[in-house]
Protein backbone atom coordinates (compact mmCIF):
# COMPACT_ATOMS: atom_id res chain seq x y z
CA UNK A 1 0.00 0.00 0.00
CA UNK A 2 1.07 3.65 -0.53
CA UNK A 3 1.40 5.73 2.63
CA UNK A 4 0.95 9.50 2.80
CA UNK A 5 3.33 11.70 0.83
CA UNK A 6 4.80 14.48 2.92
CA UNK A 7 7.31 17.29 2.52
CA UNK A 8 10.66 16.97 4.26
CA UNK A 9 12.64 19.74 5.92
CA UNK A 10 15.01 19.83 2.94
CA UNK A 11 12.09 20.74 0.65
CA UNK A 12 11.81 17.36 -1.10
CA UNK A 13 8.70 15.20 -0.94
CA UNK A 14 8.83 11.65 0.37
CA UNK A 15 6.49 8.71 0.14
CA UNK A 16 6.81 5.17 1.42
CA UNK A 17 5.50 1.76 0.36
CA UNK A 18 5.16 -1.19 2.70
CA UNK A 19 7.15 -4.00 1.08
CA UNK A 20 7.07 -6.71 3.76
CA UNK A 21 6.95 -7.51 7.48
CA UNK A 22 9.94 -8.76 9.45
CA UNK A 23 9.35 -9.84 13.01
CA UNK A 24 5.94 -8.22 12.94
CA UNK A 25 7.38 -4.84 11.92
CA UNK A 26 6.58 -3.24 8.60
CA UNK A 27 9.50 -2.68 6.24
CA UNK A 28 9.25 0.30 3.90
CA UNK A 29 10.77 1.48 0.63
CA UNK A 30 11.11 5.25 0.36
CA UNK A 31 10.71 7.39 -2.76
CA UNK A 32 11.69 11.03 -3.20
CA UNK A 33 10.77 13.80 -5.62
CA UNK A 34 10.47 17.55 -6.11
CA UNK A 35 6.66 17.39 -6.11
CA UNK A 36 4.05 15.02 -4.64
CA UNK A 37 3.14 13.91 -8.17
CA UNK A 38 6.77 12.92 -8.84
CA UNK A 39 6.75 10.71 -5.76
CA UNK A 40 3.38 9.14 -6.53
CA UNK A 41 4.48 8.36 -10.10
CA UNK A 42 7.65 6.61 -8.84
CA UNK A 43 5.67 4.60 -6.28
CA UNK A 44 3.05 3.60 -8.85
CA UNK A 45 5.71 2.44 -11.33
CA UNK A 46 7.38 0.43 -8.57
CA UNK A 47 4.13 -1.27 -7.58
CA UNK A 48 3.43 -2.20 -11.22
CA UNK A 49 6.89 -3.76 -11.56
CA UNK A 50 6.38 -5.71 -8.33
CA UNK A 51 3.04 -7.04 -9.58
CA UNK A 52 4.57 -8.07 -12.92
CA UNK A 53 7.48 -9.77 -11.21
CA UNK A 54 5.24 -11.60 -8.76
CA UNK A 55 3.27 -12.99 -11.70
CA UNK A 56 6.34 -14.70 -13.15
CA UNK A 57 6.20 -18.35 -12.15
CA UNK A 58 9.15 -19.65 -14.10
CA UNK A 59 12.09 -21.76 -13.03
CA UNK A 60 15.59 -20.92 -14.22
CA UNK A 61 15.50 -24.07 -16.36
CA UNK A 62 12.30 -22.95 -18.12
CA UNK A 63 13.72 -19.51 -18.82
CA UNK A 64 16.98 -21.03 -20.05
CA UNK A 65 15.06 -23.21 -22.53
CA UNK A 66 13.14 -20.14 -23.78
CA UNK A 67 16.37 -18.16 -24.16
CA UNK A 68 18.06 -21.08 -25.92
CA UNK A 69 15.23 -21.35 -28.45
CA UNK A 70 15.35 -17.59 -29.08
CA UNK A 71 19.02 -17.63 -30.05
CA UNK A 72 19.22 -21.02 -31.78
CA UNK A 73 18.29 -19.58 -35.18
CA UNK A 74 21.15 -17.06 -35.24
CA UNK A 75 24.02 -18.83 -33.44
CA UNK A 76 26.40 -21.44 -34.85
CA UNK A 77 25.89 -25.08 -33.85
CA UNK A 78 29.29 -25.17 -32.18
CA UNK A 79 28.40 -22.15 -30.04
CA UNK A 80 25.07 -23.68 -29.06
CA UNK A 81 26.83 -26.90 -28.08
CA UNK A 82 29.22 -24.89 -25.91
CA UNK A 83 26.26 -23.25 -24.15
CA UNK A 84 24.60 -26.62 -23.55
CA UNK A 85 27.80 -28.09 -22.12
CA UNK A 86 28.28 -25.23 -19.64
CA UNK A 87 24.61 -25.18 -18.67
CA UNK A 88 24.13 -28.91 -18.17
CA UNK A 89 27.45 -29.47 -16.39
CA UNK A 90 27.61 -26.38 -14.18
CA UNK A 91 24.57 -24.06 -14.11
CA UNK A 92 21.45 -26.24 -14.25
CA UNK A 93 22.52 -28.71 -11.51
CA UNK A 94 22.52 -25.71 -9.14
CA UNK A 95 19.78 -23.35 -10.39
CA UNK A 96 17.47 -25.46 -12.62
CA UNK A 97 14.51 -25.70 -10.22
CA UNK A 98 14.94 -22.27 -8.60
CA UNK A 99 12.29 -19.61 -9.17
CA UNK A 100 13.89 -17.14 -11.64
CA UNK A 101 12.80 -14.24 -9.42
CA UNK A 102 14.20 -15.86 -6.28
CA UNK A 103 17.85 -16.10 -7.36
CA UNK A 104 19.86 -13.47 -5.50
CA UNK A 105 23.30 -12.09 -6.10
CA UNK A 106 24.45 -13.80 -2.92
CA UNK A 107 23.45 -17.15 -4.47
CA UNK A 108 25.61 -16.43 -7.49
CA UNK A 109 28.62 -15.45 -5.37
CA UNK A 110 28.18 -18.71 -3.46
CA UNK A 111 28.08 -20.53 -6.82
CA UNK A 112 31.34 -18.83 -7.85
CA UNK A 113 33.09 -19.84 -4.61
CA UNK A 114 32.03 -23.48 -5.01
CA UNK A 115 33.29 -23.57 -8.59
CA UNK A 116 36.60 -22.10 -7.47
CA UNK A 117 36.84 -24.69 -4.69
CA UNK A 118 36.19 -27.45 -7.25
CA UNK A 119 39.31 -26.39 -9.16
CA UNK A 120 37.81 -24.49 -12.11
CA UNK A 121 39.87 -21.55 -13.33
CA UNK A 122 38.53 -18.02 -12.92
CA UNK A 123 38.64 -17.65 -16.69
CA UNK A 124 36.31 -20.63 -17.22
CA UNK A 125 34.04 -19.51 -14.36
CA UNK A 126 33.79 -16.10 -16.03
CA UNK A 127 32.70 -17.79 -19.26
CA UNK A 128 29.95 -19.58 -17.32
CA UNK A 129 28.83 -16.29 -15.76
CA UNK A 130 28.69 -14.59 -19.17
CA UNK A 131 26.24 -17.31 -20.24
CA UNK A 132 24.16 -16.72 -17.10
CA UNK A 133 24.16 -12.98 -17.82
CA UNK A 134 22.67 -13.62 -21.25
CA UNK A 135 19.88 -15.74 -19.75
CA UNK A 136 19.03 -13.10 -17.14
CA UNK A 137 19.09 -10.31 -19.73
CA UNK A 138 16.47 -12.29 -21.64
CA UNK A 139 14.43 -12.70 -18.44
CA UNK A 140 14.65 -8.97 -17.67
CA UNK A 141 13.62 -8.06 -21.22
CA UNK A 142 10.78 -10.60 -21.34
CA UNK A 143 9.44 -10.59 -17.78
CA UNK A 144 10.93 -7.38 -16.32
CA UNK A 145 12.41 -9.17 -13.33
CA UNK A 146 15.21 -7.91 -11.11
CA UNK A 147 18.59 -8.80 -12.58
CA UNK A 148 20.88 -10.35 -9.92
CA UNK A 149 23.80 -10.29 -12.37
CA UNK A 150 23.79 -6.50 -12.54
CA UNK A 151 26.85 -5.12 -10.76
CA UNK A 152 28.26 -8.60 -10.16
CA UNK A 153 32.03 -8.57 -9.61
CA UNK A 154 33.57 -11.13 -11.94
CA UNK A 155 36.40 -13.36 -10.67
CA UNK A 156 39.82 -12.00 -11.53
CA UNK A 157 41.26 -13.88 -14.49
CA UNK A 158 44.70 -15.28 -13.84
CA UNK A 159 47.34 -15.13 -16.56
CA UNK A 160 47.97 -18.60 -17.96
CA UNK A 161 51.58 -19.54 -18.53
CA UNK A 162 52.02 -21.29 -21.87
CA UNK A 163 54.76 -23.89 -21.80
CA UNK A 164 56.75 -24.25 -25.01
CA UNK A 165 58.70 -27.32 -26.03
CA UNK A 166 62.36 -27.17 -25.18
CA UNK A 167 64.88 -27.46 -27.99
CA UNK A 168 65.60 -31.06 -26.97
CA UNK A 169 61.87 -31.94 -26.85
CA UNK A 170 61.26 -30.38 -30.25
CA UNK A 171 64.20 -32.30 -31.76
CA UNK A 172 62.91 -35.56 -30.27
CA UNK A 173 59.40 -34.91 -31.63
CA UNK A 174 60.68 -34.33 -35.15
CA UNK A 175 62.77 -37.51 -34.97
CA UNK A 176 59.62 -39.50 -34.17
CA UNK A 177 57.69 -37.76 -36.96
CA UNK A 178 60.40 -38.57 -39.53
CA UNK A 179 60.94 -42.20 -38.50
CA UNK A 180 57.31 -43.24 -37.88
CA UNK A 181 55.42 -41.80 -40.83
CA UNK A 182 51.62 -42.16 -40.68
CA UNK A 183 48.55 -39.93 -40.77
CA UNK A 184 49.04 -38.88 -37.15
CA UNK A 185 52.68 -37.86 -37.55
CA UNK A 186 51.80 -36.15 -40.86
CA UNK A 187 49.23 -34.08 -38.99
CA UNK A 188 51.75 -33.21 -36.27
CA UNK A 189 54.30 -32.12 -38.87
CA UNK A 190 51.74 -29.98 -40.72
CA UNK A 191 50.58 -28.33 -37.50
CA UNK A 192 54.15 -27.57 -36.44
CA UNK A 193 55.22 -26.13 -39.78
CA UNK A 194 52.04 -24.12 -40.50
CA UNK A 195 50.53 -23.27 -37.10
CA UNK A 196 47.19 -24.91 -38.02
CA UNK A 197 44.66 -25.49 -35.25
CA UNK A 198 43.50 -29.07 -34.70
CA UNK A 199 40.05 -28.36 -36.20
CA UNK A 200 41.55 -26.67 -39.26
CA UNK A 201 43.95 -29.59 -39.71
CA UNK A 202 41.15 -32.17 -39.57
CA UNK A 203 39.05 -30.18 -42.08
CA UNK A 204 41.76 -30.16 -44.78
CA UNK A 205 41.00 -31.72 -48.16
CA UNK A 206 43.38 -32.43 -51.03
CA UNK A 207 41.75 -29.55 -52.90
CA UNK A 208 43.07 -27.20 -50.19
CA UNK A 209 46.68 -28.13 -50.96
CA UNK A 210 48.38 -26.86 -54.10
CA UNK A 211 51.59 -28.89 -54.31
CA UNK A 212 52.80 -27.09 -57.42
CA UNK A 213 52.53 -23.59 -55.90
CA UNK A 214 53.26 -24.91 -52.39
CA UNK A 215 50.18 -23.16 -50.96
CA UNK A 216 47.83 -24.52 -48.28
CA UNK A 217 44.39 -22.88 -48.01
CA UNK A 218 42.44 -22.80 -44.73
CA UNK A 219 38.70 -22.30 -45.26
CA UNK A 220 36.94 -24.74 -42.89
CA UNK A 221 37.20 -26.23 -39.43
CA UNK A 222 35.98 -29.61 -38.13
CA UNK A 223 34.47 -29.87 -34.68
CA UNK A 224 32.83 -32.52 -32.53
CA UNK A 225 29.90 -31.01 -30.65
CA UNK A 226 27.32 -32.21 -28.16
CA UNK A 227 23.73 -32.63 -29.30
CA UNK A 228 20.85 -31.42 -27.15
CA UNK A 229 17.99 -33.93 -27.23
CA UNK A 230 19.37 -35.97 -30.13
CA UNK A 231 19.62 -39.72 -30.63
CA UNK A 232 23.42 -39.52 -30.25
CA UNK A 233 25.47 -37.54 -27.74
CA UNK A 234 27.84 -35.90 -30.24
CA UNK A 235 28.32 -35.26 -33.93
CA UNK A 236 31.03 -33.97 -36.25
CA UNK A 237 30.35 -30.71 -38.09
CA UNK A 238 32.30 -29.01 -40.87
CA UNK A 239 31.86 -25.28 -40.50
CA UNK A 240 33.34 -21.87 -41.15
CA UNK A 241 36.30 -20.80 -39.00
CA UNK A 242 35.61 -18.66 -35.94
CA UNK A 243 36.47 -15.42 -37.75
CA UNK A 244 37.08 -14.23 -41.31
CA UNK A 245 40.76 -13.63 -40.49
CA UNK A 246 41.08 -17.38 -39.79
CA UNK A 247 40.54 -17.99 -43.50
CA UNK A 248 44.01 -17.78 -44.98
CA UNK A 249 46.54 -19.11 -47.43
CA UNK A 250 49.84 -20.44 -46.06
CA UNK A 251 52.94 -20.49 -48.26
Amino acid sequence: MITNVYQRKDGRFEGRITVCRIGGKRQYKAFFGRTPDDVITKMTDYRERIVETAAVCKTFSEVFDEWFQSISIRVKDSTLANYVLKAEKHILPVFANDDITGIKQSNIYQFIRKKQDSGLSNRYISDILVLMKSVFKYAVRTYRIFNPMEGLVMPKKEKTEIRLLTEAEEKRLMQIVMTDQNLTTLGIALAKMTGLRIGELCALKWADIDLEKRILTVSKTLQRIQIKGGSTKTKLILTEPKSETSKRSIL
